[in-house]
């Protein structure tokens, strides 16, 4: 697995129409892109937290085909609408290095 994640400062007065605007990009463009398994949005809990766009691809290379895709120039393209909402952001890319998944504990 290969995961790539972009930190996303946004101003919490720009927060509300950032998150639509992204939500709906995500609808858009990224359903049917080949080998990406997840695509997440996490929201900060404090107002100096950035955002975190998690992207979870089966490898590197459909990664790096859908960088390259006409999908992801249309994508952000669209993204200037974003963009006026970000302050700054940094991408980073992961190789999978450990998974675990715990059953749900019951708690009584």
């Amino acid at each position: 697995m290969f995961i790539a994640t972009n930190r996303l400062f946004v101003p919490a007065e720009r927060a509300e129409e950032f998150e639509a605007h992204f939500r709906d990009n995500m609808r858009t463009f990224l359903p049917g892109v080949p080998g990406l398994l997840r695509s997440t949005l996490l929201k900060p809990t404090k107002d100096d937290q950035p955002y975190v766009s998690v992207n979870e691809f089966e490898s590197e290379e459909h990664f790096r085909d859908w960088v390259a895709s006409d999908s992801f120039r249309e994508a952000h393209k669209r993204n200037r609408g974003i963009a006026r909402h970000v302050t700054g952001n940094a991408v980073e890319t992961f190789q999978h290095a450990e998974d675990m998944v715990l059953p749900q504990q019951r708690t009584e």
